[in-house]
């Protein structure tokens, strides 16, 4: 049978390392709300949404024209996106136009595509 050389050869625990990462980690609660945000960018077509508003702020029907789907199904999107705060919307007489909640969503969005993008 193959060892596997990505795992440590012998048990030692590095207690002060341990235990200045155990000082330093966030809140379950914190981490419950991060690991969402990330799901819910774990999927294409939301993940096209925030491409979309990184350039724009954007009406429903211009997603849904851009992304070739239904306003009610684009809707349905940026609802799930409203509830975890990564897009806002504002009203302009009968118009409701999208964007990035805040500049961390951009930042967070721009290190990503970054990450996949570069060599």
């Amino acid at each position: 049978m193959e060892e596997h050389k990505d795992t440590c050869e012998i048990k030692f625990v590095n207690k002060d390392k341990v235990s200045m990462a155990r000082a330093l980690m966030c809140s379950d609660d914190i981490i419950i709300r991060l690991a969402e945000t990330f799901k819910v960018l774990g999927d294409p077509t939301r993940t096209k949404i925030i491409f979309a508003l990184s350039v724009e702020e954007l009406c429903v029907c211009d997603i849904a024209n851009l992304l070739n789907m239904s306003d009610s199904a684009i809707s349905h999107q940026l609802r799930i996106l409203r509830n975890l705060r990564l897009v806002k919307y504002r009203r302009q007489g009968k118009m409701a136009f999208y964007s990035l909640d805040d500049r961390h969503i951009n930042e967070l969005f721009e290190r990503g595509l970054e990450h996949v993008t570069e060599g």
